[in-house]
């Protein structure tokens, strides 16, 4: 199929940067999505093609852990059948549509499974946005795509929006955090006429939000566990920039434990980690 019948026109940009927020149509192909269930298993039994630094950013969720919300970064560096995945062209040519980028890198991904909820563990993924854990990151056009490996609606705990979000300036957000309507209740008060949108997914569909957009997942009271990959995007000019934090220590993200240094600075386009992934082609064609 052409990649430029699959990607955003002008008036899905337009919905995008207005909510902060774009579903695809159906651009992944079922046997990518097979590949990727066999890498999600292999990679929880260990059975890993490369191997990454033992640091406190490339651990993640481990099997004594039981059965809980698992979040693993970096699973495409780790294991062949993600890693293609995360090289589907029409993933990276859709973000650089959206975010009007001549080339897209990848920052980093995360492989994520929500348990069917059985009043054990809470699984719900708290209100955030991708940005809040980039202060490093300098570019406010890096985005992220959410890969469903099957149909997700809001029964199986499929991601929330709140619709144009991504021009607010929300603090005390947190991914793990259960309580899923103080936020809701807290903007309101600030004026902000907020209802949640969940879109169901067809698999094969993939969503996109901006790096500042809140957004955050319900309880799973499906039948199966749900199975995801989160792929964070950066703009190929993105680069390292020194932040503070309130504590006056400056701000690090585990990429600058891992990418090369050049002068003692993180480099966010080490191809060994932040690889690229498409670049637009010089006769001008998408």
């Amino acid at each position: 199929m052409d990649l430029n019948t699959l990607l955003p026109g002008p008036d899905d940009v337009a919905f995008y940067r207005q909510n902060g927020y774009w579903v695809s149509p159906v651009i992944l192909p079922g046997e990518l999505l097979d590949a990727a269930e066999r890498g999600m298993r292999r990679f929880y039994a260990e059975d890993h093609d490369r191997a990454l630094p033992d640091l406190p950013g490339t651990r993640g969720w481990r099997p004594e852990h039981g059965d809980v919300l698992r979040k693993n970064d970096y699973a495409s560096l780790r294991v062949d059948e993600l890693a293609d995945l995360v090289a589907h062209p029409a993933i990276a040519a859709t973000a650089a549509v959206l975010a009007g980028a001549d080339s897209i890198r990848l920052w980093h991904d995360q492989l994520l499974y929500k348990p069917v909820d059985a009043g054990g563990a809470p699984s719900r993924v708290g209100w955030h946005t991708d940005r809040q854990y980039w202060q490093s990151c300098s570019s406010d056009d890096m985005l992220t795509a959410w890969i469903g490996f099957h149909d997700v609606d809001q029964a199986n705990g499929g991601v929330s929006f709140l619709p144009g979000s991504q021009q607010w300036d929300v603090t005390g957000l947190d991914f793990f955090s259960q309580d899923d309507t103080a936020l809701i209740e807290r903007t309101r008060s600030q004026g902000h006429s907020v209802e949640p949108v969940t879109p169901t997914l067809r698999r094969g569909q993939v969503s996109f939000h901006h790096c500042r957009t809140v957004h955050g997942s319900g309880l799973n009271h499906g039948g199966e566990p749900r199975r995801s990959l989160a792929v964070h995007l950066q703009p190929g000019d993105n680069r390292w920039v020194r932040r503070l934090g309130q504590d006056g220590v400056p701000v690090r993200h585990g990429n600058d434990d891992l990418v090369r240094t050049v002068d003692g600075v993180p480099d966010y386009s080490d191809p060994a980690i932040c690889r690229p992934l498409w670049q637009r082609p010089a006769d001008g064609i998408r």
